[in-house]
């Protein structure tokens, strides 16, 4: 009976070893994870933000032009918004903007005003404000009227 209790002390010691192993592994794996995660997060927004550099380069250079006229400054600017854009959709930032007629979509929209309008029911009649989508996630619904159901 003593050498059956002593080879049962054993297998507890060997299991109770196993046990607290385990444990450390999984408290190591999840450090770890946890690492990985912050890497992730800090090199994603430093990818953003280097993305954004050459727009803010443009704004700089067209705030130091002097004596630009109408159609340079207007010019600057749309190549500047389309570089931002460039840039927003590098990292999976896309705008909502339906066009009229297009059927309303609540996931992605919002219905700010409900107006008569020959057009099928339920359908955008007009976006206010355009609204935009981070990797298939809504960032902003786009703000819309949109017709009257019947």
């Amino acid at each position: 009976a003593q050498a059956e209790a002593q080879a049962l002390q054993a297998k507890v010691a060997e299991l109770t070893d196993q046990a607290l192993r385990a444990q450390a592994d999984a408290q190591n794996a999840r450090r770890r994870a946890d690492d990985e995660i912050a890497k992730i997060r800090k090199f994603a927004v430093e990818s953003f933000a280097e993305s954004l550099l050459p727009v803010i380069d443009s704004l700089e250079a067209g705030l130091k032009t002097d004596n630009a006229t109408t159609e340079q400054l207007r010019e600057g600017t749309e190549a500047t918004l389309r570089q931002l854009l460039s840039a927003l959709e590098r990292h999976k930032v896309i705008e909502v903007a339906p066009a009229a007629g297009a059927r309303f979509d609540p996931a992605t929209q919002q219905a700010i005003s409900v107006v008569p309008a020959d057009q099928q029911p339920n359908t955008v009649v007009q976006v206010l404000q355009k609204g935009y989508t981070i990797a298939d996630r809504v960032l902003r619904p786009a703000l819309v009227t949109v017709t009257a159901p019947q």
